[in-house]
Formats: structure tokens, C-alpha cells, sequence
């Protein structure tokens, strides 16, 4: 099975990762490797609990992800 992983520069140094289809699955890392070692383990722990919890494992949904250009002008 296969999640969507977000990562993120972190304000104070290192990366962070946020997993869109479960909701409140976070982890964090030195570095982008790290941070993806750590966030599959944080997948793992999140549907070990779900499972533990008997709630619905929640499956990857059909998605991608954009980027928009916004004009300055609408910013400023």
C-alpha cells in the first residue's frame, strides 16, 4: 500500500512530513531521507493503532497536487 508524503522545510532546521489520507500523521528529520524513514514508521504506528482501535484503514484517494502562479499585484 502506498501513501502520499508531503515534506516540508522546517522554520528551525530539517524537514517535516505530513501524510494527507491520515489525518494527524506527522514526523520530522534532519534530513529528507530521515524525515522519510521516520514518517513511514509514523504510517505504520498510525494504522497499527487504527487497526487496534477497529477504526477503517483509510486507502490513498485519486489526487495530485498543483502549483498556481499568483501575480504580485494580488499579494501586495
Amino acid at each position: 500500500m502506498e501513501y502520499t508524503v508531503l515534506v516540508y522545510k522546517a522554520e528551525e532546521g530539517g524537514f517535516w512530513a505530513e501524510v494527507p489520507s491520515l489525518p494527524g500523521c506527522y514526523s520530522q528529520g534532519e534530513t529528507v531521507e530521515e524525515t522519510m524513514i521516520n514518517v513511514k514508521e509514523a504510517v505504520e504506528a498510525h494504522i497499527l493503532a487504527l487497526k487496534e482501535d477497529e477504526d477503517k484503514i483509510p486507502q490513498e484517494e485519486d489526487f495530485f497536487i498543483a502549483r498556481i502562479n499568483i501575480a504580485e499585484s494580488a499579494i501586495a
